[in-house]
């Protein structure tokens, strides 16, 4: 998969494209990421990607010729290095669908994204007409795009088959089936008084896989039942989750 981002601040991605994950999997020659400046594409003397909006207001708008210029390079360039050479356009904005675990296995399938990482006070609305996507990490504002595409980035590669050390290990994420993770523990069996479950130390795998599938269950009831609205469930499950409200309620 090729990722292309265009920002005005590539080397805000030093660290995290030479590190961890995104490092191993480009080693891997799973993914290749291009960081491309959107300021290069500006054709006037002062490299200018900004201006002041049209009908007054505060602060400075994204200039639409910088970046329809970048997009199309970027087109350009995945048309070069990819098989059917179409990547899907995604502009990161707080105005856009939450970012969520979905988003990012559907993603995972894709031949190319091409990320804008907006800054200033917004961009001009033409720019949306480029865009295959809009994209928001959370209900907040950062300075830019930059952070969100890196979460974006992050959440995708590590979907990608062949990227993570066990096909299993994104499968038991949290999120992965609209649950939370299950509690994990590692040696020493106790440390501060606290001791590893005795379930784990059984060495009985289908009890240990039903004690995990229960606590997975618990703890997205208590932090996020929200998630359980969407989570598939069979009749254990559902025994489970009714215990845990009467055990509530009671």
């Amino acid at each position: 998969m090729l990722i292309q981002i265009l920002t005005l601040f590539p080397q805000m991605f030093t660290g995290v494209l030479e590190s961890s994950i995104l490092k191993r999997a480009q080693e891997q020659n799973l993914v290749k990421f291009e960081l491309i400046n959107f300021r290069d594409f500006a054709t006037d003397k002062h490299h200018m990607v900004d201006d002041t909006p049209y009908g007054g207001g505060s602060g400075m708008v994204l200039k639409p010729e910088p970046i329809f210029r970048a997009l199309q390079y970027a087109h350009q360039q995945n048309r070069q290095q990819t098989e059917r050479g179409k990547a899907k356009v995604i502009l990161l904005t707080p105005q856009g669908k939450v970012f969520k675990q979905e988003i990012a296995r559907e993603l995972a399938t894709a031949e190319g994204l091409i990320m804008i990482c907006g800054h200033y006070e917004g961009f001009d609305e033409r720019i949306r007409s480029w865009v295959d996507l809009e994209l928001s990490i959370g209900d907040y504002v950062l300075t830019g795009g930059e952070p969100a595409a890196m979460v974006v980035s992050d959440a995708v590669v590590r979907l990608i088959p062949g990227v993570l050390g066990s096909s299993e290990s994104a499968q038991h994420d949290s999120f992965s089936e609209y649950l939370l993770d299950f509690p994990q523990y590692t040696r020493p069996v106790e440390f501060e008084g606290m001791r590893v479950p005795d379930i784990l130390l059984s060495g009985h795998h289908a009890m240990i896989e039903a004690w995990r599938r229960e606590q997975a269950l618990i703890r997205t009831a208590k932090r996020r039942p929200d998630l359980l609205e969407n989570a598939p469930m069979s009749e254990e499950d559902l025994k489970i989750l009714k215990a845990i409200g009467e055990l509530n309620n009671g």
